[in-house]
């Protein structure tokens, strides 16, 4: 096997190797991406694998690893839409991921190989990884379309549906009830978790918080949910579940075993479409602006929170007319 050759394999394998939300098909974090590219970009200019002549002062961090370095290189084999904000600047698992890397290539023996030779190989693995960010851009978003002649909390049963065929709905639930909520208390500082850090209900105090109230928001209530519920109760916080319609009945009965009359269990698809129904005031126009505006926060939320979960809406009307954003 050539250096190339091996310098191709371990560079696959470096990448499937890297963490990845608990999302289903997810891909790895954006930001882990973006190391890879500017780890490779300096190698091209001094092929150093020592790990620690890349990082800068404190450990953490690469120097020059800013979403204009990204920019530049992606630029450089033809790819012009916007792919991260901060680099890799500020991701806690940089020297992990670039010490991999740095192993990956060290296995590859490409210190065989001439400067030209080199630099060819390295530029084919970046172009492996930007294959990578055009896969994020040309992702299949989610698309629900609106029917207005069907009741709006059929519309969210419907979405909830859709998103389960591909594994999505964990996440497009929670985001969903977190942008109702934003969309709600404006003013308020709702705070909240990536869907891959809350999705184990033990380790946080719930989904969503607002004032005194934990919101925990699942497709699939496990024991451990009650439990995280009982312990917030013991915290004196108010506590609402929020489950599936097809699982409300089952949740409800655990919740009365857990904390008889304590713990508020509603279905998703009624929390939020009733929001939807009164902030319209039962108005059929109206209900289009507001999904379009829940779709708007949805995505804000997302992108703040989880943009290395890759979930996107793109909501229409059922005459494929795109919904209209009013202020």
């Amino acid at each position: 096997m050539t250096p190339r050759e091996k310098a191709l394999a371990e560079f696959r394998a470096w990448y499937e190797s890297l963490p990845r939300p608990r999302t289903a098909g997810s891909a790895p974090a954006k930001g882990s991406i973006a190391v890879g590219l500017v780890l490779l970009e300096r190698l091209k200019s001094t092929f150093d694998l020592n790990l620690a002549s890349h990082l800068a002062p404190g450990g953490a961090q690469i120097p020059g690893a800013s979403d204009a370095a990204v920019k530049n290189i992606l630029a450089g084999f033809g790819e012009a839409r916007p792919f991260v904000s901060e680099g890799g600047r500020t991701n806690r698992g940089t020297p992990a991921i670039a010490q991999s890397l740095l192993n990956a290539i060290q296995s590859a023996d490409l210190e065989a190989l001439n400067e030209v030779e080199r630099q060819a190989v390295l530029h084919e693995l970046q172009a492996l990884l930007v294959d990578k960010v055009r896969e994020f851009h040309n992702r299949e978003h989610l698309k629900p379309v609106f029917d207005p002649a069907r009741s709006t909390r059929q519309f969210m049963s419907d979405f909830l549906a859709l998103a389960e065929e591909t594994g999505k709905h964990g996440p497009l639930a929670q985001y969903l009830v977190g942008a109702k909520l934003q969309l709600r208390f404006p003013q308020a500082d709702v705070r909240n978790e990536s869907y891959s850090v809350a999705d184990d209900p033990s380790s946080q105090p719930g989904d969503f918080v607002v004032e005194d109230t934990t919101f925990h928001v699942t497709v699939a209530p496990t024991p451990g949910h009650f439990e995280q519920c009982k312990r917030n109760l013991q915290e004196g916080r108010r506590v609402f579940l929020l489950v599936p319609d097809s699982l409300l009945a089952g949740a409800r009965q655990n919740a009365e075993l857990a904390a008889p009359g304590r713990i508020a269990v509603e279905s998703i698809e009624s929390f939020i479409s009733n929001f939807i129904e009164l902030k319209a005031q039962f108005s059929a126009v109206a209900v289009e602006r507001i999904l379009q505006q829940l779709c708007e926060h949805f995505n804000t939320l997302v992108a703040r929170c989880a943009p290395d979960e890759w979930l996107t809406l793109e909501m229409t009307t059922i005459s494929d007319r795109p919904l209209i954003l009013e202020s």
